[in-house]
């Protein structure tokens, strides 16, 4: 595989003494190859290419410098969310977010919130509500004022976050228990009204084949669609492993983009090493653009360093910003390399 990897840039043989220029032809090739990044390969595709960004990194100097030379959207790891943003009842802060949202507009890059609705990461005064009427107009006011506070700004916003059980049922949240099925729809419904703009998304893990689980989505998605709820994404969070059986993920992508909604691989990152992970990415970014709706690719980080699984190593840049063989097979899959 390395080999046809870097076959771009072998020299052109010649006889000794009297080396043949290499042909014009060949020239545009070679400088394609060396000016692609994950973002401009992407976009020749009409895709975006993210990562998922944390504030306090983007000081780092290389952090930030492969983050804007590579990449064509940010997500905030965990500055909106709820914990982050309305940490007391009815007491906002967004300097985290703000910062996040700040750098990518000088550097014209979209941006996916992250996310308004989950059952981790929740303070403490949410989920000690005991009225579900009272935690419905918690839930709606803080909808409202941070997907408020954001309008206009987020192309995507992530408004519920895994909300299903493996086996296609409902997690048994502080929402889902006090609220009951119906706080997913009117999580969406109050992101409409604060922000009418912004592509609305249900988010989650372990959706990426057809299964128990992914069934159990395509089954709301199909109802929301049906009765006019306000649904315009899906988000496959695609945390894998080398290796990793995919053989149903284009079929199940474009099952979602059937019901009228765009699908997102959302927070991409592949445990494993050298070609069977770069194998792996290639097959997850060939999936998305077999399927015209599948509008955007975000990896769960930039760097390794800072990876929630830093010892599975599976990002396309290590630990010193070097790009990994699954960085050339991701060019190669947008045919960039």
């Amino acid at each position: 595989m390395a080999a046809v990897w870097y076959n771009a840039l072998r020299s052109v043989p010649g006889s000794i003494g009297n080396p043949r220029p290499a042909a014009a032809a060949e020239t545009p090739a070679v400088e394609t190859l060396a000016a692609a990044t994950l973002g401009s390969a992407a976009a020749a595709k009409g895709k975006t290419f993210a990562a998922a960004v944390a504030n306090g990194h983007l000081g780092e100097s290389a952090y930030a410098t492969t983050l804007d030379r590579e990449f064509t959207g940010v997500t905030p790891e965990n500055e909106m969310k709820w914990d982050a943003t309305e940490p007391s009842r009815g007491s906002f802060r967004f300097t985290g977010g703000d910062a996040i949202v700040s750098h990518a507009q000088s550097h014209g890059q979209k941006v996916r919130g992250h996310t308004l609705v989950w059952h981790s990461q929740l303070p403490g005064w949410v989920s000690g509500i005991g009225s579900g009427s009272d935690l419905l107009a918690a839930m709606r006011n803080h909808i409202n004022g941070v997907a408020g506070h954001y309008r206009g700004k987020i192309v995507y916003w992530d408004v519920v976050n895994e909300a299903f059980n493996e086996d296609g049922t409902r997690r048994g949240s502080v929402f889902q228990q006090r609220i009951g099925n119906s706080y997913i729809e009117e999580a969406f419904r109050a992101a409409r009204a604060a922000d009418g703009s912004a592509k609305l998304c249900y988010n989650d893990y372990n959706t990426d084949n057809q299964n128990a689980k992914s069934n159990g989505v395509y089954t709301m998605v199909r109802d929301f669609k049906a009765r006019g709820v306000p649904i315009d994404c899906v988000g496959f969070q695609a945390h894998l492993s080398a290796g990793q059986n995919l053989s149903t993920l284009q079929a199940n992508l474009q099952r979602f983009a059937a019901l009228g909604v765009d699908v997102n691989i959302t927070e991409l990152d592949v445990g494993g090493s050298g070609s069977a992970q770069a194998t792996t990415y290639g097959q997850v970014v060939r999936a998305c653009l077999a399927v015209s709706r599948c509008t955007s690719i975000t990896t769960w980080g930039v760097t390794d360093k800072y990876s929630w699984r830093s010892g599975s190593t599976p990002l396309l840049f290590d630990g010193n910003y070097a790009k990994k063989p699954a960085y050339t097979a991701v060019l190669q899959a947008f045919g960039a390399a």
